[in-house]
């Protein structure tokens, strides 16, 4: 493939930013030798990795990462056995800190399978060798003194003796009797060995060993007797220190050595995630997105920008080949986005063909092109003799030798800088060449006979860049199906030409240009009248998905706050039933203290249990948020015993058990408590009121009684459920208690056995049942629960 189109359609310029986004060495060299992909598979997989790497990019961030190099060659190295550096050292520390990160940076949101995940596997971190390489070498010239016990003691032996000879050849310094020998009261180092000045006159006065002579032989620098043994010593142990230091960076080398082939694979991902984080880079900065690749010759670029243009000021363009027509012309006048339009068309098929996404509209569609044949640009030489019309032709000579199916063309100005006439025939010619050898065409011209081809030729279509002539200044909007006007008369009049230098050159037209001009004049009328319709179609759409969205969030709103509000409900509800039985536990707790309080008779904590029954009563209603109705009604005059009656004031329907008192109280039983009403507040139930009347079940079983037990000992449950049965147990064991009893008697008969289980359950937790029993013969047997009372 020739790859001058690179050059002309800048994708050479895509491809620097590219590299400039790089971090490592290596990938930049990737990067910039990056071929194209041939396959519509190759091609749909690079750009999902892309996509893949954009989307982890968008969600985590960037990743830990670093620069490293020449990292090959230096595990090559070692898996030889060579001895690394501490600096090669650092790298591949530097590098295995690179595999963690990016292993971790993987893992900070949830995704599911991605095409990068091979690549993201074959990265082994090693956390411990990485952290005591970094740990044990402080720089490329140092190692920490913490990297072995070993050169830790050294170094301490070392540091000692220094201090001592310092001490020594301070006292030599100061001391008033040596102090005139030297040149200067200052300590040198020389060949590694501690020193002093010493005036070359006096060098027989100081003894030791002369070291070094100063360029004027006024100084020599002479190694005093006393510090020449701790001088021996520190010889001995810095080399003994560089020895240790040598066979750690031995045993690190080793370790580095050990991980091939792992290491070089996991090299070659992180190379290539670096090589897919900066094309995702890329496309965060142009805004891009991943097209679909299509498997024949078509692409569908959807509101396309051009990368290299301000996103500010590009206006992005629709353009569609080899669906409907395989050959576009684009006329309009100069400056207008003719050159612009078809330079993105084969930009983004060429950028989404290396593996970037491309700025424009997600729907887009590219395709696999064998070829870009481009000739865009002046290509006149005076070197070589060649006219910008000689140029372009050699240039177009060779395109139409490499033409065919699987090519896309794109020629700028076909035909242009001869005699018009010619070059238009020419240029018609040349388009019906390129057609007939089956490759996808776009071409900018300015002759009228090829926006006449294009109206007549199926397959070929015209599209014009559109220009305000008011403003004279270009809108770069690409109308596709509609050819364009060059508008030189009116712009030359807004330029300032007399009008009848234009009125002339008008008469000098022919009468078919005239007419053609006129036609394109309507068209463009047409245009302006269908875009107008256009935009209040556009606007009544908007508005009528605007209210739908509005009128869905309401309804959405709604359904939330009921939803809500139900919750609420029903948490205050769960609150009210938790309150309600808390303060009907207390309630039974009170009521069964003063059951056994030995203190006051049976008839004083009878009331005493009434008083505690009717206000605790009376507090539980208060807690409901209902609000008794208030409602008419006659009261009754008279009541008799077991008279069915409602409760005014709470509505509750109750039995008389007494008739009224001297102060026109009315003894009733509402359920299972017992309270006085004044007979001004019973009323007559209503018919919808009336409790229905319990049909006895019949049972076969048959009870035997002692004739010796009283009826206060007795509770007859037969017919009841076991709800009702369980809380007449309650109200029965309460009322023994009351009276003194220790032996109670509860008939339930036989039956299916489920009520005699459900009261015996209940007995076991009871708090005043001392214990219970089945009846014996003569006390109903099975029939019979005998409870023994504490």
């Amino acid at each position: 493939m020739d790859t001058s189109y690179k050059t002309t359609l800048e994708l050479d310029k895509i491809i620097a930013r590219a590299v400039q986004l790089c971090a490592c060495r290596e990938t930049k060299e990737k990067m910039q030798a990056l071929e194209p992909y041939m396959t519509p598979e190759e091609e749909r997989f690079a750009l999902s990795q892309t996509d893949a790497i954009n989307g982890l990019l968008i969600k985590n961030g960037s990743p830990r990462f670093g620069s490293v190099s020449d990292v090959r060659r230096i595990t090559a190295h070692a898996q030889k056995g060579g001895i690394l550096s501490m600096g090669e050292l650092l790298e591949i520390a530097a590098t295995l800190r690179n595999f963690a990160g990016l292993s971790q940076w993987y893992g900070l949101s949830d995704h599911d399978m991605l095409p990068t995940d091979d690549l993201f596997y074959a990265l082994a971190p090693q956390p411990v060798l990485e952290k005591q390489i970094s740990e044990s070498i402080l720089s490329p010239e140092e190692m920490a003194d913490t990297a072995s016990m070993t050169l830790h003691d050294l170094r301490r032996k070392i540091r000692q003796t220094e201090d001592s000879i310092r001490t020594k050849l301070d006292n030599i310094i100061k001391n008033s009797t040596t102090n005139k020998f030297l040149q200067d009261a200052v300590v040198s180092l020389r060949n590694g060995r501690y020193v002093v000045p010493v005036r070359a006159e006096y060098r027989g006065e100081v003894g030791g060993v002369i070291h070094d002579v100063s360029s004027t032989g006024a100084t020599i620098f002479v190694e005093p007797t006393a510090v020449v043994e701790a001088n021996a010593r520190i010889m001995q142990l810095r080399a003994q220190e560089q020895e240790e230091i040598t066979r750690i960076l031995s045993a690190f080398s080793a370790q580095v050595g050990s991980l091939e082939p792992q290491f070089s694979y996991s090299y070659d991902a992180m190379l290539q995630i670096d090589l897919l984080l900066a094309k995702a880079r890329l496309a965060v900065e142009q805004n891009a997105f991943l097209p679909t690749v299509s498997d024949t010759i078509r692409f569908r670029l959807n509101r396309a920008r051009h990368p290299l243009i301000d996103k500010k000021q590009v206006v992005p363009v629709d353009i569609t080949l080899g669906e409907e027509y395989d050959t576009l012309g684009i006329t309009g006048p100069n400056t207008g986005g003719k050159t612009v339009s078809i330079k993105t068309a084969g930009l983004l098929n060429a950028m989404a063909q290396y593996g970037f996404l491309i700025p424009a509209h997600e729907s887009s569609v590219v395709c696999t092109f064998r070829e870009y044949l481009v000739d865009i640009g002046d290509e006149q030489s005076i070197e070589q003799s060649l006219s910008t019309f000689s140029g372009h032709m050699k240039r177009i000579g060779g395109i139409l030798q490499r033409a065919g199916k699987g090519t896309l063309t794109l020629i700028d100005e076909l035909g242009a800088g001869t005699d018009p006439a010619e070059g238009a025939a020419l240029a018609v010619s040349i388009l019906e060449r390129l057609r007939r050898q089956g490759s996808l065409l776009m071409a900018t011209t300015h002759y009228a006979e090829l926006k006449v081809y294009a109206l007549e030729t199926p397959g070929v279509v015209n599209a014009s860049c559109e220009f305000n002539v008011e403003t004279l200044m270009p809108t770069y909007k690409l109308s596709v199906g509609v050819p364009g006007k060059s508008n030189a008369f009116l712009i030359s009049a807004k330029l300032g030409i007399p009008q009848e230098i234009i009125d002339a050159a008008r008469n000098h037209m022919s009468n078919d240009d005239k007419r053609l001009d006129s036609v394109l004049a309507q068209l463009d009328d047409l245009k302006l009248q269908l875009k107008e319709a256009q935009g209040e179609a556009e606007k009544a759409r908007y508005e009528a998905e605007h209210a739908l969205e509005s009128a869905e969030k309401k309804r959405e709103e709604l359904v939330a706050k009921g939803q809500r509000e139900l919750e609420d409900a029903r948490r205050q509800a769960h609150e009210l039933m938790q309150q309600v039985q808390n303060e009907a536990y207390a309630l039974t707790d009170e009521l069964r203290r003063i059951q056994k309080d030995e203190k006051t008779n049976a008839a004083q904590r009878a009331i005493r249990a009434r008083e505690i029954a009717r206000k605790d009563t009376e507090n539980l209603l208060k807690r409901t948020d209902a609000k008794p109705v208030k409602r008419e009604y006659v009261p009754l005059k008279e009541v008799q015993i077991g008279q069915e009656v409602v409760i005014a004031e709470l509505n509750q329907l109750a039995t008389v058990t007494a008739r009224p008192d001297r102060d026109g109280m009315v003894e009733v039983r509402a359920g299972i408590m017992k309270t006085k009403v004044p007979l001004s507040g019973l009323r007559a139930p209503d018919k919808m009121e009336k409790r229905p009347v319990r049909e006895p079940r019949r049972s076969s079983t048959r009870v035997q009684l002692d004739k010796g037990r009283k009826a206060s000992m007795e509770l007859n449950l037969l017919g009841y459920t076991v709800e009702e049965a369980l809380a007449e147990v309650d109200k029965f064991l309460d009322s023994g208690m009351l009276r003194g009893q220790q032996t109670l008697y509860i008939i339930h008969g036989n039956g299916t056995g489920a009520l005699r289980s459900a009261i015996q359950k209940h007995l076991r937790t009871h708090k005043a049942v001392k214990s219970f029993r089945l009846g014996r013969y003569g006390e109903g047997e099975s029939g019979v629960t005998v409870v023994e009372l504490k």
